[in-house]
């Protein structure tokens, strides 16, 4: 049976200074953002759109203060309140991992609408830019929880042949949960997004696409992640990931809609 290795989170330290990896994942989602985006502005019809090098270095900066602020306060308000504000300090520590996926997706949002605010631009447009440079951001993340020894997955049959055990939580046999969601929800959904966008789209095709995906993806795996808490609802039971994800799927499906039934977003600006 395979052991979660717990790599020492601390990848260099000089002196006082101590660069965490999951520090260095978050880097890497943004390198990564930074080289598709260049990919993604040579398409034809995203360069008939006028976006140039210059919008991607300047919503980089924008984007990065979605994720960071948004991602804590999501982690904060949505999953461990009582903890956090018993705990005020502990807030501040983002190296320690615990970042939330939807509160980033919301800050994201938030922030790309000062962005696009700022540059005159439909910030429907903004988002179906951005969306396809997401998922591999979201999997360099959950690499940055695994090594931390977060997100732990639930009780798996002993005979699975990647069945992991946790040190740091008991000695059964778990599912390796982040690396399910880096796959799927990161890197499979990155492939499927990124093959749709590179077509001409209506405006929010992409960005629904996204949401819908990343909403079903996001929903299949917390099935086999340890859930944060879960909420009742009649006889049926979902996690915390699972009931936050559900607004996304609906999100998703009524900008497809929209998106390609009202002649007049048929023209796609990103």
């Amino acid at each position: 049976m395979l052991i979660h290795p717990m790599p020492d989170p601390i990848a260099i330290s000089i002196g006082p200074l101590a660069i965490h990896w999951y520090g260095l994942m978050y880097l890497a989602a943004f390198l990564q953002f930074v080289w598709l985006a260049r990919i993604r502005i040579r398409q034809p019809h995203i360069a008939r759109a006028g976006w140039v090098k210059e919008d991607i270095e300047d919503m980089l900066f924008y984007g990065v203060v979605g994720v960071i602020v948004g991602g804590r306060l999501g982690e904060v308000l949505f999953y461990a309140p009582v903890y956090y504000f018993s705990n005020p300090l502990e807030i501040f520590k983002v190296w320690k991992g615990g970042m939330s996926f939807h509160g980033g997706f919301l800050g994201v949002l938030i922030m790309m609408g000062v962005w696009a605010r700022k540059k005159n631009r439909n910030v429907l447009d903004v988002l179906d830019f951005i969306a396809p440079m997401v998922p591999l951001g979201y999997a360099f993340g959950r690499l940055g929880n695994f090594i931390n020894a977060e997100l732990p997955g639930r009780v798996a049959d002993p005979s699975l042949p990647w069945a992991m055990i946790w040190p740091n939580v008991d000695d059964l046999p778990r599912h390796p949960s982040p690396l399910y969601q880096a796959s799927v929800d990161g890197v499979l959904l990155f492939i499927v997004l990124w093959l749709f966008a590179r077509k001409e789209r209506p405006r929010m095709a992409v960005g629904g696409m996204f949401s819908l995906l990343y909403g079903c993806a996001r929903f299949f795996t917390e099935y086999f992640r340890t859930p944060d808490y879960e909420v009742q609802f009649g006889s049926i039971t979902i996690s915390a990931g699972q009931m936050l994800s559900v607004p996304l799927i609906v999100l998703g499906i009524a900008m497809l809609v929209m998106a390609y039934r009202s002649p007049a977003r048929t023209a796609n600006r990103a």
